[in-house]
């Protein structure tokens, strides 16, 4: 329990360690934050593959084809809940436009619509680093949270600049940022507590934290990295990302 504690205060401090990174360096270049970005997408993909989505297909003594029916309607569900999600308040790939409206209209309610969009993703985010422990594999767990926990440093960043823009003060900036944090440190302890609890739902769950983090690179982290014609560069970031966690995996499973 204290591993996944000290887990879940990592995940969420992760936010906040990358907005103290985007509060000090406000005008870091958008290659840069894309190559970080595109690196934790491609330690968060081999993550939700080695990591949750292969395990969910070893789990149970049921047979194949019914473990594969669990695994693939888990996934679907994952995505498809943060689809719903993001029907009801958009997220990371349309901060950029938020941000130049900010510049221009000082739009305080948009920009705390976005914040608020980050901050309800980092629940499931932080649902799929809990779920990890469920299997017992500790080391696997904590490849799966370092990933989403790299994937959260930009994530902090990018969303300093629009909040300062819009009049935050400086400490509210911070507080708000801790706020995002903490929402991914409860997701974690649902998670785990969720699949300790009743084991039986742990493919399930396996495949739908491995869902909702294929949905977030497929669908916000992508597109962000190569929205600022960064695209060659975000591609090899992300394949070296992958094989780290490959090999990582490989070398440590």
């Amino acid at each position: 329990m204290t591993m996944v504690l000290l887990t879940a205060l990592g995940v969420g401090g992760a936010t906040m360690v990358g907005a103290l990174i985007g509060f000090i360096f406000k005008k870091l270049s958008h290659q840069f934050s894309d190559i970080v970005l595109s690196f934790a997408a491609g330690v968060m993909l081999a993550a939700a593959v080695i990591g949750l989505i292969l395990p969910s297909l070893e789990y149970g003594d049921y047979a194949i084809g019914w473990r594969l029916l669990v695994t693939a309607v888990g996934i679907f569900a994952g995505a498809v809940c943060l689809n719903l999600i993001d029907r009801l308040v958009p997220h990371l790939h349309k901060l950029a436009g938020a941000e130049e409206e900010t510049h221009r209209n000082k739009n305080l309610n948009r920009v705390l619509l976005f914040v608020l969009a980050i901050a309800i993703h980092n629940l499931p985010e932080g649902i799929a680093a809990g779920v990890g422990f469920g299997t017992g594999n500790t080391t696997q767990a904590l490849i799966i949270a370092g990933g989403i926990a790299l994937q959260n440093v930009p994530e902090g960043m990018v969303i300093i600049g629009p909040m300062l823009s819009a009049g935050i003060s400086a400490k509210k900036t911070i507080l708000i940022a801790l706020g995002t944090g903490l929402i991914e440190v409860v997701g974690t302890l649902i998670g785990y507590f969720a699949v300790s609890l009743a084991a039986v739902i742990l493919p399930f769950a396996l495949a739908f934290a491995g869902g909702t983090m294929l949905y977030v690179i497929s669908d916000e982290m992508i597109p962000e990295t190569h929205a600022h014609g960064h695209q060659r560069g975000a591609t090899y970031a992300l394949l070296v990302g992958f094989c780290v966690m490959l090999a990582t995996d490989f070398l440590l499973g």
